[in-house]
């Protein structure tokens, strides 16, 4: 157990560049504080000892706001960064070196009996919000965006986003587990395909029309004279793609 919580405590360094000394990592880190716990609970719940074990979770539970069932099995050099909120269930299996951010829950879906939590690999990132529910296997080195809820399997070395999770990205460059600003918009990237087919259809229907001289049907705008102004609503329309693909109000 002590060569475990060196590489608990040893992760945070290499990890997290506010931890400047070891007096602030031991004392003002929850996330560690949660791990020491669960540490001695887990080994308490595997000795068979009533209530003792999840008592002791439940006292991390409201130093910390990180919710560890004692039945949980948690590899070595787990980092749990902030980790208010966070909550991993009773049959959840996290790997070694792997990264929870606030928020995440690794829980069941339902009231079944036996191994009903998730297992991650090695080197699994878990963003913030991110809900990762079932039975079911996350393979190493899997980056799981903030905000997504991951229903369904995942293979190793990929990246899984949205709601539902979906694999955006597979095996391929490495990528630091820091860098979130380089999780892919796979919906932008999906509406911006379809907007360009929607363009591609409608010079198709504009060279139609020069020819046969047939109306066409366009979203309209009414003028204050009862006058419909096509341009207009076109533009309108343009305008407000736009916005969303660049992300606006962000």
């Amino acid at each position: 157990m002590l060569s475990t919580l060196l590489a608990d405590f040893r992760i945070i360094f290499e990890r997290d560049p506010a931890a400047r000394n070891w007096l602030e990592v031991l004392f003002c880190y929850p996330g560690l504080q949660a791990l020491l716990f669960h540490r001695v609970s887990h080994a308490l719940f595997k000795s068979g000892l009533p209530f003792f074990p999840r008592f002791l979770s439940h006292i991390a539970r409201f130093l910390t706001g990180i919710e560890i069932h004692p039945g949980a099995q948690i590899g070595h050099g787990v980092f749990i960064d902030h980790g208010m909120g966070v909550v991993i269930g009773e049959t959840a299996i996290i790997g070694d070196y792997c990264l929870i951010y606030q928020g995440v829950t690794l829980g069941g879906t339902g009231k079944e009996s036996g191994k009903r939590h998730p297992t991650l690999g090695e080197n699994v990132v878990v963003g913030g919000g991110a809900k990762v529910l079932g039975n079911i296997e996350i393979g190493n080195n899997v980056r799981i965006g903030a905000g997504s809820v991951v229903l369904r399997n995942v293979p190793s070395d990929c990246t899984v986003v949205g709601i539902p999770g979906r694999i955006v990205y597979r095996s391929g460059a490495k990528v630091s587990p820091l860098e979130h600003g380089r999780l892919p918009d796979s919906e932008a990237t999906v509406i911006r395909a379809l907007v360009d087919r929607i363009e591609a259809l409608e010079e198709q229907l504009q060279e139609i029309d020069e020819k046969s001289s047939s109306d066409r049907v366009t979203v309209n705008v009414v003028t204050p004279s009862g006058e419909v102004d096509r341009t207009q609503s076109c533009r309108i329309a343009n305008k407000e793609i736009q916005q969303y693909l660049d992300g606006s109000g962000i």
